[in-house]
């Protein structure tokens, strides 16, 4: 930090512009590269914090880099469900999506919270413009089985098995934001499948293949003990993920996610971040400092 000459020179605003020289490199080695952010869970729950995350977001197209969006929206998928008189229920972690369940999920991915996040980045400025998933993703069924091994019908519930990316590539090419919503059109039937939104998020990275997947959610990043926030790991390579599976030190929800990010990092993707959404700032943080806010997984260590 520059020293100040007088005694009069305003140190906060010297701060905030050794802040801005810190973020140069990065400004530099992203400017027209494209991140591709994946956010959800309780970090979607307070209104203030996806206002401040947006904006965020329009920084990031303000410094010349490329967002691309897909979000989830689980919470408000369950209260409308309720509100309709459905029962919200779930199979190894998947929800149960009936043809009633779906229309509803439907709506509410893409007729509600998506056309929200595009009004929202507009309030600060923006330029975005929500897809809904079932114009990027193609999936089929997912076959559940329960604890017995027995077969379960889980309804209207798919897996990505890929991508359509021309709507994404044109609205990049217009400087818009595009925001996609966690649905795919079923191969062979053109049906609406609900489809897990980090799945989703890192079967679009490995197409679309940015310099970053940042999956923004509720956890500090991958800790070592789940109820010390201070266990945090701050970079681990592609071969320690697997160790730390194998360990039970990564577990239950985060072991499909880790490893679909193992699967983007294969396919071409630099690093892939798990941040902390419910931090202000926390995105930029992570790309823009040096020491980072939560945690990455890299190809190989540095």
């Amino acid at each position: 930090m520059i020293t100040p000459r007088s005694p009069f020179c305003p140190e906060k605003e010297i701060l905030k512009a050794d802040i801005l020289v810190e973020a140069l490199p990065f400004m530099q080695a992203y400017r027209d590269k494209t991140i591709l952010i994946k956010f959800g869970g309780s970090a979607m729950d307070d209104p203030e914090l996806v206002r401040h995350l947006m904006r965020d977001i329009v920084v990031l197209e303000a410094m010349g880099l490329n967002p691309v969006v897909v979000h989830g929206g689980g919470k408000a998928i369950s209260k409308a469900m309720k509100e309709a008189g459905l029962e919200a229920t779930f199979v190894n972690g998947l929800r149960v999506t009936t043809e009633e369940a779906i229309n509803i999920v439907e709506s509410t991915l893409s007729g509600s919270i998506n056309p929200g996040l595009v009004e929202m980045m507009r309030d600060w400025g923006g330029k975005a413009v929500g897809i809904p998933g079932t114009s990027v993703f193609v999936g089929e069924k997912i076959r559940e089985r329960d604890a017995e091994g027995k077969p379960v019908d889980i309804g209207r519930v798919g897996r990505v098995i890929g991508c359509l990316l021309p709507r994404i590539e044109e609205a990049l090419s217009l400087q818009l934001t595009p925001i996609i919503s966690p649905l795919a059109r079923e191969l062979g039937t053109s049906q609406s499948l609900n489809v897990n939104a980090d799945l989703a998020a890192a079967a679009l990275a490995r197409e679309l293949k940015p310099v970053k997947l940042i999956y923004i959610s509720d956890v500090p990043g991958l800790l070592r003990d789940p109820a010390d926030p201070t266990t945090i790991i701050k970079s681990i390579n592609r071969r320690e993920a697997f160790q730390l599976i194998d360990e039970g030190v990564i577990s239950g929800g985060m072991i499909p996610k880790v490893k679909s990010a193992v699967d983007a990092l294969n396919a071409g993707v630099r690093k892939v971040h798990f941040i902390d959404g419910r931090l202000p700032h926390t995105l930029l943080m992570e790309i823009f400092t040096s020491e980072g806010i939560g945690t990455e997984i890299v190809r190989e260590q540095r």
